[in-house]
C-alpha cells in the first residue's frame, strides 16, 4: 500500500472513530507499528491531525489534554498502576511528575496512606482531595495548559531543595542504548531535576515506549532502579533490559 493511501485510511479512521492507537492501525494496514508512527507525525506536521501518546485523536481536539490523554491504553496504564502499589509505603516523601500514567498511579492508593507527594502535576491536587493523610507540596513555575504541569527553572529550582526517597517518573520514550528521553526539554529538565533529588528512581513505560527514543536525553538506563510496564516480568519484549541491572516489574 502507498504511504498516500495509508494516509487516506488514517483521515478515515479517525473520522470514524474519533481518535485511534498505533498497534490498530498497524493491524489494519498490515505495517509496523513504526510505520504508523511515521505516518501519524508526517499527518500531524501538516495540520491533519493530532498526535497523543498511543496514537492520534482528530485536530479540532485539544491533543494533549489530561481528558484525551486519559482515554487511551487504560487498561495498561491500570496495569502500571497496580504494580506500582507496593512501592509506596507510610512516611515516604514521594516526587511525581506529570503523565496519566502518574495520576493512575494516585487513584489506587489507599485512602489512608500517608505520603508527602512533591510534584508539578496539576491534575493531582482533585484525585488526591479524598486522601486526608497526603501532604501535598505544588511545585510553582510557568503552567503549561496542554500538559497540565508547570514548567521552568523555578519548578527545577524548588524540587532541588528536597530529599524524595522515590522518583515516580512518567517516560516518553525509554532504550537500554540511550536511556530514558523526553519530547520536549522543559519536560526533560524537570525529570532530571527530580532524579537528582531522589535516592531511587522508578521510571514508568507501557510496551509502547519501549526501545524508543527522543530528541531530549534525561538520565542513563542504570541511573533509574527499577522499571514498571504492562508486561508480564517474563515478557520476551523486556529482554533486551535484563541485563542492566535494573529491577523489572
Amino acid at each position: 500500500m502507498l504511504k498516500e493511501e495509508r494516509f487516506e485510511t488514517i483521515i478515515s479512521q479517525l473520522k470514524e472513530k474519533n481518535k485511534v492507537k498505533f498497534e490498530e492501525l498497524a493491524l489494519l494496514l498490515r505495517v509496523s507499528e513504526d510505520t504508523i508512527r511515521r505516518d501519524i507525525d508526517a499527518l500531524h506536521r501538516n495540520g491533519l491531525l493530532s498526535k497523543v501518546r498511543g496514537g492520534a485523536i482528530l485536530r479540532e481536539k485539544d491533543p494533549l489534554s489530561f481528558q484525551d490523554r486519559q482515554s487511551f491504553l487504560t487498561k495498561e496504564k491500570d496495569i502500571i498502576a497496580l504494580k506500582a502499589q507496593q512501592f509506596l509505603k507510610d512516611g515516604m516523601t514521594v516526587f511525581m511528575d506529570g503523565g496519566t500514567t502518574v495520576c493512575a498511579v494516585t487513584t489506587y492508593m489507599p485512602l489512608d496512606i500517608k505520603l508527602r507527594i512533591i510534584t508539578n502535576n496539576y491534575s493531582l491536587p482533585a484525585i488526591l482531595s479524598k486522601f486526608k493523610n497526603i501532604e501535598l507540596v505544588m511545585l510553582g513555575g510557568i503552567y503549561h495548559h496542554d500538559l497540565a504541569v508547570t514548567i521552568g527553572t523555578t519548578t527545577c529550582n524548588e524540587a532541588s531543595q528536597y530529599i524524595a526517597d522515590l522518583f515516580i517518573m512518567g517516560t516518553c520514550a525509554i532504550d537500554v542504548d540511550f536511556g530514558i528521553s523526553a519530547t520536549a526539554i522543559p519536560d526533560g529538565e524537570t525529570k532530571k531535576a527530580m532524579a537528582q533529588a531522589s535516592k531511587k528512581v522508578m521510571a514508568l513505560a507501557n510496551r509502547n515506549k519501549l526501545r524508543r527514543t527522543e530528541a531530549f536525553k534525561v538520565c542513563n538506563i542504570h541511573d533509574i532502579e527499577s522499571l514498571i510496564t504492562d508486561l508480564d516480568s517474563n515478557d520476551p519484549e523486556l529482554e533486551p533490559f535484563r541485563n542492566t541491572g535494573i529491577q523489572i516489574i
